[in-house]
């Protein structure tokens, strides 16, 4: 059960709309648009088979260029409430879906059965006994539950997992899990749902909303995976460069614009709501290349939570 200090305000001004995920893996050569690795063709065909809506059409016009109207039609079958601030759903993930879609055919529907968890309803999943992780990406609209039509779902989880990209879930029924977290797998004999993996902020995570920049724009980052709350986040990150051979090495740091108001040298986070839409904006001067941003936390309260988290890497191309 996520455990929250209540009482405090949220500012919800700052959050972002579009928001992504992480990338583990890969990279992108040269400077063509694209804004992820793994993506489609742009189009999709969505189904949901509990609230009946569904999406068929272009969500992107050309590279990296997105249709508002029909990603808040995407919005809508992920059961993401458009008037909801923490109800976002990652690009990354509708561009993963996407390639799985083109990958096995092109033509082939997507059955979603599970996209967008509010925390309540997640919580309220794990007391009736089902296998919903307390640190779920579906709370953070990057993992969802769906069917590829024709294609037997035991296909794409093997898929996925040969993709090494990304989390892919398999209980032998006719769904497989997808997200755009880490790269792993499991079914129901290894979800590792109940076992305390992920308590005390084990494995809270730190994402982008892409995985390409360009030298002066803004990242938008916020954190995953919490399980308990106060979070003391040190309000100045790191960029580090790391594709370099001795190491990684630190290329700049600079206080980022968080959604809430902050104060002093350790501010204290209570929710998941107000670790989102944390912004960074890049040095101008950012050469080419790999490069994560690091956050250091402070005055904690969890033995288990490490002492800091970067990113996935993510790629700077020039103009």
């Amino acid at each position: 059960m996520v455990r929250q200090i209540a009482g405090r305000s949220m500012v919800w001004a700052a959050i972002a709309w579009i928001m992504g995920a992480q990338m583990w893996g890969g990279g992108v050569a040269a400077d063509d648009g694209r804004r992820f690795v793994h993506g489609g063709d742009g189009r999709i065909e969505l189904f949901n088979t509990k609230n009946g809506r569904s999406f068929l059409g272009t969500f992107r016009q050309g590279a990296g260029h997105y249709d508002r109207q029909a990603l808040e039609g995407i919005r809508l079958v992920f059961e993401s409430p458009l008037d909801d601030p923490l109800a976002l759903i990652s690009l990354r993930l509708i561009e993963f879906i996407d390639h799985l879609q083109d990958h096995f055919d092109p033509e082939a529907r997507i059955e979603i059965a599970s996209g967008w968890r509010s925390p309540t309803y997640n919580a309220n999943l794990r007391k009736k006994g089902r296998l919903a992780a307390t640190a779920s990406l579906h709370q953070y609209g990057l993992a969802a539950d769906i069917e590829i039509q024709g294609v037997a779902s035991e296909r794409v989880w093997h898929y996925v997992r040969e993709l090494g990209f990304g989390g892919a879930g398999y209980y032998h029924g006719r769904l497989v899990h997808v997200d755009v977290g880490p790269a792993r797998f499991w079914d129901e004999t290894s979800s590792g749902v109940g076992s305390g993996l992920s308590d005390d902020n084990k494995l809270i995570g730190l994402v982008t909303d892409f995985d390409v920049y360009r030298p002066g724009e803004e990242v938008v980052l916020r954190f995953i995976r919490m399980t308990a709350f106060p979070i003391g986040v040190t309000p100045e990150f790191a960029l580090e460069r790391v594709d370099v051979s001795d190491g990684p090495r630190k290329a700049a740091c600079g206080r980022p614009h968080f959604s809430i108001e902050i104060d002093g040298p350790c501010p204290q986070f209570s929710s998941i709501a107000e670790m989102m839409a944390i912004r960074f904006r890049l040095p101008q001067t950012l050469s080419a290349g790999r490069y994560v941003l690091r956050a250091s936390f402070c005055r904690s309260y969890w033995e288990a939570m490490p002492t800091s988290v970067a990113t996935p890497a993510f790629e700077i191309v020039q103009f």
